[in-house]
């Protein structure tokens, strides 16, 4: 079957009612075929045309719970260095939105209730801030600020537009460009996508040349339609199967050991720790991942499930994996809520052997490669799970590796403006812990993101280590168990495992506990002794409410 005619049937699809859609599907897989290789036509006319995607539907739930949040915010940050043409880079931000729809779509309840995607009346405006006159260290810092306050200030999904864009002017050939999407029209890989067609629009624009990019083969609201039709005519059905067979009945918490109580309602406030990890320990790594016949993925995810089990003591670990879901030419260049996430479930225990966890996982990835389709919102409805704002839905800690990231501060454009990425500490997160692992110009990077409602920073740096001694130790022996890893560094466990259990250490046995209390009270009076909640009582103050309630007690007759 041609391009052509593939084309035409997938139309005639989108257009037959439910039954006939199963039907034709059934028919298909009869003769073998994957509709899922067929192309996803444009424009097709239907009801529910301008319909959100599974995973738009889902965010707008999530933004109505919490309208002011800027959880779902995707920030990003480009220092541009060199003569800047502010009216190319206008014009360019015109063109990008003029040419992706999700950039001029907003999403508004009908009068029959119903949800659907609207053009967004408020144009793009681009925001300008000069920082010029200030001192070079205050205006790296007020560069800093103006990030992180752009990065967490919340979208009306309803009213838009969902891309924010400021500029800041540091000086005259420098400037710091500021760009935030809303997740509901965007992804990681958008963000790529943006940023390259802005060069080329802008390159454009400043030469007064005519814009060379292809036109869009679909726009995003063709990919939802056909999404949409597809699964609900049996494709989700057998995913789901899959899904539930795969994570069971019961969907436990993880719980890490924490620096502050799980609050109620999390502020989704986070602070990102970036490390590297050794070339030599990375080139090992790769080699024992070929030796295994696992992709670099499999091996850092597997000591990333060994450090969850070896913190949490549980047997019974899922980790959302994050897809791209771009696994079609037609798609590949769209702005757009494109990517799914994954649970991935790994059952192990202190005995399990490096190698059998490593097989383990392999199996349960490719499983999931193969069932990948499935919307992550539909898997969460048809669980029928307890909702709970403290954590995420099916797991809580998220694990992301990208095998190859570009370099952008290579990048330079044709009238020799150069961009370079600005990183910042402060970010948003949904999760209680994100492990980010990438490949960037030959060298592996890692990162932590995490909590600040739960975890300090000395407790993350020392989770970066565990799990570094771990892989350094999974490399060195695969047949080893997970509890004979090695967690802790030779100082952290002197420390821990001799210092602090000194057994030649001296106690008086003559004593009663109030008695060495006393002692403690003429040694150190002002030391804190006890605390609950919020309440702290120094020695002083505990050894006079003790006495206030002993006297009571004699009071009432106690002997």
């Amino acid at each position: 079957m041609n391009a052509e005619d593939s084309l035409k049937l997938a139309r005639r699809f989108i257009g037959l009612p439910l039954e006939k859609r199963q039907m034709f599907l059934a028919a298909l897989h009869k003769e073998g075929v994957d509709f899922a290789r067929f192309p996803i036509p444009q424009g097709v006319e239907a009801e529910d045309r301008q319909a959100l995607s599974y995973a738009q539907q889902r965010m707008w739930f999530l933004w109505q719970l919490d309208p002011h949040s800027g959880a779902y915010n995707l920030p990003g940050a480009v220092r541009l260095t060199g003569q800047l043409n502010l009216p190319a880079l206008e014009q360019a931000f015109a063109s990008l939105v003029a040419r992706h729809e999700t950039l001029r779509t907003v999403f508004q309840r009908q009068a029959d209730e119903s949800l659907q995607q609207a053009p967004a009346s408020a144009p793009l405006v681009i925001e300008q801030i000069d920082f010029s006159a200030l001192p070079t260290l205050e205006r790296e810092q007020a560069v800093a600020e103006a990030a992180q306050q752009q990065s967490l200030l919340p979208f009306d999904l309803a009213v838009g537009p969902l891309l924010r864009v400021k500029l800041l002017k540091l000086a005259e050939q420098e400037h710091v460009l500021l760009l935030t999407l809303h997740h509901i029209v965007s992804d990681g890989w958008s963000m790529n996508v943006l940023i390259d067609e802005f060069i080329r629009c802008y390159d454009a624009h400043d030469a007064g040349a005519q814009l060379q990019l292809a036109p869009l083969p679909i726009q995003y609201s063709d990919y939802a339609l056909w999404q949409r039709r597809w699964l609900e005519a049996g494709e989700q059905a057998r995913q789901l199967e899959y899904w539930q067979a795969q994570l069971g009945f019961e969907h436990p918490v993880l719980e890490l050991p924490t620096d502050h109580p799980r609050p109620v309602m999390p502020n989704y406030r986070g602070t990102r720790y970036e490390f590297d990890v050794d070339g030599q320990l990375a080139e090992q790594l790769r080699a024992t991942a070929q030796k295994h016949n696992i992709t670099l993925f499999m091996l850092l995810l597997g000591a990333f499930n060994a450090l969850l089990h070896r913190y949490t003591g549980q047997t019974d670990i899922r980790v959302g994996v994050p897809i791209a879901n771009r696994n079609r030419g037609e798609i590949e260049g769209l702005i757009g809520f494109f990517v799914n996430t994954q649970v991935l479930r790994t059952r192990l225990d202190g005995q399990t052997r490096v190698a059998d966890l490593l097989s383990d996982i392999k199996e349960t990835a490719l499983g999931a490669q193969a069932h990948q389709d499935l919307p992550f919102e539909r898997l969460v409805e048809a669980l029928k799970l307890e909702r709970s704002l403290s954590h995420t839905p099916l797991f809580q800690v998220m694990y992301n590796h990208q095998p190859q990231v570009a370099d952008i501060s290579t990048v330079t454009t044709a009238s020799g403006l150069e961009l370079g990425v600005i990183e910042w500490k402060g970010r948003t997160t949904q999760f209680d812990l994100t492990l980010d692992t990438y490949e960037k110009a030959g060298t592996l990077h890692a990162a932590l993101t995490y909590a600040n409602d739960l975890f300090d920073a000395p407790t993350i740096e020392r989770m970066a280590r565990h799990w570094t001694h771990l892989l350094h130790g999974m490399v060195n022996d695969s047949q080893q168990r997970i509890s004979d890893l090695p967690l802790l560094e030779a100082e952290e466990y002197q420390r821990i495992v001799h210092d602090w259990n000194r057994a030649d250490e001296g106690f008086a046995d003559d004593l009663c506990i109030h008695q060495l209390i006393d002692r403690q009270v003429a040694a150190q009076p002002d030391a804190l002794a006890v605390t609950f909640a919020a309440k702290q009582l120094t020695y002083v103050e505990l050894d006079s409410r003790a006495n206030q309630l002993a006297h009571k007690l004699i009071e009432l007759g106690v002997g």
